[in-house]
């Protein structure tokens, strides 16, 4: 998350070149599926967790 924020705030200033702009705008997807992709995970093993529980203790 931190490398994504960094990559944030190098695009927002614009002073830098078009070739690195692609490069970081590339990198961010990347993180940004992978955090995607971490979050369902987790989602998923929440609702699990949730659906072994006796309903009383939830």
């Amino acid at each position: 998350m931190a490398n994504l924020r960094k990559i944030i705030a190098e695009l927002e200033k614009g002073d830098i070149s078009l070739e690195k702009s692609v490069e970081l705008y590339s990198e961010g997807l990347k993180l940004t599926a992978l955090c995607r992709k971490q979050l369902d995970e987790s989602h998923l093993r929440i609702t699990e967790v949730g659906t072994e529980m006796p309903e009383n203790q939830i």
